[in-house]
């Protein structure tokens, strides 16, 4: 299988639409490129997904943003996203070993915004502006050729695509893991991305939904530090008004075994009381075994020092190759500001690069042929 148009070569393919990479396809499109976004999953999204539970919508991953992060705030309110003030009032629970201590005060958490409707209404709102044929879904690319100095042949599901650029928004160590490279990445570039870890990629996040936010009636922020476990932590993660209510945690995937239930449900009894024992939810998303987030172990630990590092701000592949994930962005990586800070970079960088080439330069055809620079 082919793309429709063979004799097509599209300005940009993006290989991811969490995001970064649709915060990215967005004003190139607007501008008037020619993008292409291939998404492996079923859904846009990547890492901000949620999932309906009675009373509204819950957060599997990312969750709050903070007012200090200009681009996600000018974003929501660009798009009339719907926010609220995450929970803070109350005291902490702390847990070690052997007992169980309440601390005065929210020692946890600290003032940031939450998304009424999950982060995922973000990607919603960025995917809206698209149009209707620029994201193909269920569509994972298995390889990136450079034949010459001028185009990339991207091969994925769907069949062959022609780009002047590729923009890679996943995380780098899944695109080294998951995507031949012809030629072959800069030995360097590729142990860069191989030990650059994926946020929250060694992260369990287990959200527990309950009929009424409860531990707020016991004067309890829904803030707890744990060093049994499993979970290592604890947020009140219920909507505005207290509705849905909920709780969440964060596992490390170490810890993860097929007991985990079990073993939260008994957490949460211990930190909050006989009612936390029995939510009416127990969602566990395991980021560490999502093959679309994190590639399976290479054996060397990761080292969170390579996040945002210089390289990445740099493109390769004759300058064909852009890196767009929030590994890569040198402030706020792992955030979704992050990821919209690299998508800044990438933009300006194939804006300029694709406004000079479709001026001065023919562009060649799919056989590596001159031919004149059309779009269609």
């Amino acid at each position: 299988m082919t793309d429709e148009h063979p004799d097509r070569l599209r300005d940009a393919i993006v290989v991811g639409a969490g995001v970064a990479g649709l915060a990215a396809a967005g004003p190139l499109t607007a501008a008037g490129a020619d993008v292409l976004v291939l998404e492996a999953r079923d859904r846009i999204g990547g890492r901000l997904l949620g999932t309906s539970v009675p009373g509204g919508v819950v957060d599997l991953g990312a969750t709050w943003y903070w007012e200090f992060e200009d681009r996600i705030s000018t974003l929501v309110r660009r798009y009339g996203v719907a926010t609220f003030d995450q929970h803070l009032a109350g005291d902490t629970v702390v847990e070690d070993a052997t007992m169980v201590q309440r601390l005065p005060g929210n020692r946890l958490d600290v003032p940031a915004r939450r998304y009424t409707d999950g982060a995922a209404s973000v990607a919603s709102a960025l995917a809206g502006e698209l149009p209707t044929d620029c994201v193909r879904m269920q569509d994972p690319v298995t390889s990136i050729d450079f034949p010459d100095p001028h185009r990339a042949v991207v091969s994925s599901r769907s069949g062959t695509h022609h780009a002047r650029h590729v923009i890679l928004a996943l995380p780098p160590s899944l695109a080294v893991a998951s995507i031949d490279f012809t030629p072959a990445l800069p030995e360097s570039l590729a142990r860069l991305a191989s030990l650059t870890p994926v946020w929250m990629g060694d992260v369990v996040k287990v959200v527990a939904t309950y009929p009424t936010p409860f531990w707020r009636d016991q004067g309890l922020a829904g803030a707890a530090f744990s060093h049994r476990g499993p979970l290592q932590e604890i947020h009140d993660m219920s909507g505005p008004e207290g509705t849905p209510a909920a709780l969440f945690g964060f596992a490390r995937a170490t810890n993860h075994d097929g007991d985990i239930t079990t073993k939260i449900q008994r957490q949460l009894e211990r930190l909050f009381g006989p009612e936390a024992a029995d939510p009416t939810d127990l969602l566990v998303q395991d980021w560490s075994r999502d093959r679309w987030t994190n590639p399976p172990p290479n054996g060397e630990p990761a080292n969170r020092s390579l996040m945002g590092h210089p390289a990445y701000q740099r493109h390769f592949q004759y300058g064909r190759l852009h890196w767009a994930a929030t590994e890569t962005a040198p402030q706020f990586a792992g955030h979704v500001e992050g990821a919209l800070v690299a998508a800044e970079r990438v933009v300006s960088t194939v804006q300029t690069a694709v406004a000079e080439e479709t001026e001065t330069v023919p562009a060649p055809s799919v056989e590596g042929k001159k031919s004149p620079a059309t779009k269609g």
